[in-house]
């Protein structure tokens, strides 16, 4: 007795993949040791394996009982050696569950995944960015990158990585060379315009440093705080620019000469109006700007535009560019309506 509390010490240290090969040779072992000692009632391997496993298990479910005194002796050396291992097993398997969980929180596990979102700099408009994510795709990975000492908010689909987003190897953590798009944030009640602009445009050198050395294309999106420091991110092949304050001055104005066209705005831009906007590639059947007009106005869809192009009513009767960019607003079951369509 004294012996096997000896071997089950012994047992809690040894490593997590020892210890399993350990157990499999053990209950493999005894399946064909059962089977040797009794082969009136194990006849075969198998249901030594079956008896061996209820046994360790504590299932027990009876069918099959060693009847000679050896078989039973084996019965009790697996009751006490082979439960005690079996516990030890399941309890680092516990452990080792727990010490996952505690580093994915603190965001020390590296992402695998592809087609997913990276969000740099936590903060209330990184939060409602992730909500408006999800909300367009409730299947879809946010893969935030930060200095926290651990995830803000627990969401499934929202993955941590924990370090400095200008390091190479955190970039790497959190895969961003496979991302859909890198968002980069300024913290939350930046007072120096100067300062966070400086920060964003270290970072995002970084990123696209890096999809540089990679040789792939790395999308990113900046938020900048002054519309005068956007020249200074030229070099960086930043993909867009969303500047702070003059989107908000554009909106006030707006909203003081059209009273209520900054709700228009706001329920455009938010999921609860039930419309968004979509971008569309051009269809093959689609020779005019005004073929796709008609096709997507019979489908409850509105074109607005081609790019950045916002006249389209006044060249209908123009062709379409093969690398043309449309957008249209319309609901989401629509706009998947429209991509299932040839």
């Amino acid at each position: 007795m004294l012996m096997i509390f000896e071997l089950m010490r012994i047992a809690i240290k040894i490593r997590k993949l020892t210890l399993v090969i350990i157990t499999f040779i053990f209950i493999t072992a005894s399946s064909f040791i059962i089977h040797w000692l009794e082969p009136a009632i194990f006849k075969d391997p198998f249901i030594g394996f079956w008896y061996v496993m209820t046994t360790v298990t504590t299932t027990g479910y009876g069918d099959f009982v060693p009847e000679t005194t050896i078989g039973r002796l084996y019965g009790l050396f697996l009751y006490l050696f082979g439960i005690g291992l079996i516990g030890i097993v399941i309890g680092k398997m516990v452990e080792g569950y727990g010490i996952y969980q505690k580093l994915k929180e603190e965001g020390k596990l590296a992402f695998k995944g592809k087609g997913h979102y990276v969000i740099i700099g936590w903060s209330n408009k990184a939060r409602h960015t992730m909500n408006e994510l999800l909300s367009i795709d409730d299947q879809a990975k946010i893969v935030l990158i930060d200095n926290l000492p651990k995830i803000p908010v627990e969401n499934e689909n929202l993955i941590y990585v924990q370090g400095d987003p200008t390091d190479k190897n955190t970039l790497q953590q959190a895969n961003v060379q496979d991302a859909n798009a890198v968002i980069i944030y300024s913290k939350d009640n930046e007072m120096d315009p100067v300062s966070a602009d400086g920060k964003s445009l270290i970072i995002v050198s970084s990123v696209e440093g890096y999809a540089v050395e990679l040789k792939t294309e790395i999308y990113t999106i900046v938020e900048i705080l002054k519309k005068k420091h956007i020249p200074n991110f030229k070099h960086a092949n930043v993909d867009e620019f969303v500047v702070a304050d003059e989107a908000l001055s554009d909106l006030m104005a707006k909203s003081a000469v059209h009273k209520g066209s900054s709700k228009l705005v706001m329920k455009l831009l938010s999921r609860k109006s039930g419309v968004d906007i979509w971008k569309l590639k051009k269809r093959e059947m689609w020779k005019t700007y005004n073929d796709a007009f008609e096709e997507l106005k019979s489908l409850g869809a509105n074109l607005i535009s081609d790019r950045n192009d916002f006249q389209l009513l006044r060249k209908l009767d123009e062709p379409i560019p093969n690398d043309a960019e449309l957008y249209v607003i319309c609901s989401k079951d629509i706009y998947h309506q429209i991509q299932k369509r040839p």
